[in-house]
């Protein structure tokens, strides 16, 4: 079954014009209420300080100056506020273009190897025998069994079967999907188990499935056989009682990359499949597992043996084995939790770094963002992990050059390093939640050495 690309439900996406209207609305109203807030406090106190500009207490310059103070905190929050909205719907988005990225390769590469199967069923010899049955007729109104006899259907299996099939591999130019090219070939024999002689029906019918069949030929003995209806493939022969044919059936096919043979729940007996499949990636089909599997040049050989009887009831066979996606998912999830990343990253800072101005805070919020943005794309073409070790050293050059001293400068890259580079790994990494683990135990001991080491010292 083919994956459909689909976005992840209830995510907002800028790239949809609906989304980005409502969006921009919900921020101009939002922004109008803290404007006409701010705005009332300050004339409120202006126009105290207006009033009382001859003689002024000390209390009114305190609280201006706590006003002062109290302005700059409410600046660099609502920077924060407006770098984490603008983050979270860009890295939303980033995680739908993401997502739909993941699923359209799923489902091209899908694409290429679906559609239907060529399928070999086994042959089946068929004979008729009389068995009674009994009806019931009425003779004078009475009910009265009468026995009677009729021919039914009986079926023997080939008493051996020998297969050989090679298998190429193209592309269909309109499609852009695999194909197989086939070229079967099996020997099977006809015994006679029975104890009387015995008319027999060896049926042989081509290959379901096929696009292209040419040159399928049924031989007995050597010879040639024709059906005597078109499009029915069945041949009458006559044995005594353990007395035993040979049927050779071989064609060449064209069809869906995956070919298999069905035995219908039958009893093999001394059966022997032989399967080269001359293409890189193939592998065996419906967890039949082979007898024996041998790689030859580019492609394999695959070997089913039976012995003795044995019953199949899924058709088995190879088919073309593509690549297999792993940890699917990981990016569009590290997105959605980046404003949250970054809000912890930004508080290490604040406290490692004195003096944050607003500058630093929006530098910090373009490098990270601008560092996620090129592992989401570059992450298409080389592994995450790799794009990662390569991006970090901009976070780590951005902290270095935020201390103004040595000390402080190391301050800021153990924050750097507990606060966003190890928690974007967590999520790159199957541990994530022992490597989370790590950043945070690194981040809280870090504060604590810090704390204590700055913690004044009371007086007896």
């Amino acid at each position: 079954m083919l994956l459909v690309a689909q976005s992840p439900p209830l995510i907002p996406d800028l790239t949809h014009p609906q989304e980005l209207l409502q969006f921009g609305q919900q921020f101009v109203q939002i922004s109008q209420w803290l404007v006409l807030v701010l705005m009332g406090f300050g004339l409120v106190l202006a126009a105290i300080a207006f009033a009382l500009r001859r003689d002024r207490p000390i209390w009114l310059d305190t609280q201006l100056l706590q006003y002062d103070q109290l302005w700059r905190g409410v600046r660099h929050a609502l920077l924060i506020l407006v770098i984490l909205t603008t983050g979270f719907f860009l890295c939303s988005t980033l995680a739908n273009r993401y997502h739909n990225w993941e699923q359209a390769k799923i489902t091209q590469v899908a694409s290429s190897v679906a559609g239907e199967r060529v399928e070999q069923p086994t042959p089946q010899v068929r004979y008729k025998v009389e068995e009674p049955y009994t009806t019931i007729t009425y003779i004078d109104g009475k009910p009265t069994e009468v026995e009677k006899r009729r021919q039914v259907d009986r079926f023997l299996s080939p008493s051996a079967s020998q297969a050989e099939v090679k298998l190429t591999q193209a592309t269909d130019p309109a499609t852009e999907r695999l194909i197989y090219q086939s070229e079967f070939s099996a020997n099977y024999q006809v015994t006679n188990s029975l104890d009387v002689s015995q008319d027999f029906v060896f049926e042989a019918p081509p290959p379901f499935g096929y696009t292209l069949l040419q040159d399928y030929r049924v031989q007995q003995n050597n010879q040639r056989l024709e059906p005597k209806n078109q499009g029915e493939y069945q041949f009458p022969l006559r044995l005594a009682p353990g007395e035993s044919s040979q049927f050779q059936v071989t064609y060449k096919a064209q069809g869906a990359p995956r070919w298999v043979y069905n035995a219908n729940g039958r009893l093999l007996s001394k059966f022997r499949l032989t399967v080269l499949a001359d293409f890189p990636n193939a592998d065996f089909a419906s967890g039949i597992i082979p007898t024996e599997t041998k790689v030859e040049g580019r492609g394999t050989r695959f070997t089913w043996v039976f012995a003795d009887n044995v019953s199949v009831q899924n058709p088995f066979g190879v088919f073309t084995a593509t690549q297999r996606f792993r940890n699917t998912g990981v990016l569009p999830r590290l997105l959605l939790l980046a404003p949250a990343v970054f809000l912890w990253w930004l508080l290490l800072l604040y406290l490692a770094v004195s003096g944050l101005r607003l500058q630093d805070v929006a530098i910090a919020a373009a490098v990270f963002f601008a560092c996620l943005l090129c592992l989401t794309y570059a992450s298409r073409f080389i592994d995450a992990k790799l794009a990662w070790g390569v991006v970090l050293w901009v976070l780590f050059a951005f902290a270095w050059g935020l201390g103004s001293q040595y000390r402080g400068r190391w301050g800021a890259i153990v924050a750097t390093l507990g606060g966003a580079v190890l928690p974007v790994i967590a999520f790159l990494v199957p541990y994530t939640g022992i490597t989370l683990g790590v950043a945070g135990l690194l981040s809280v001991v870090w504060l604590m050495q810090r704390y204590f080491e700055h913690r004044p010292v009371q007086e007896a």
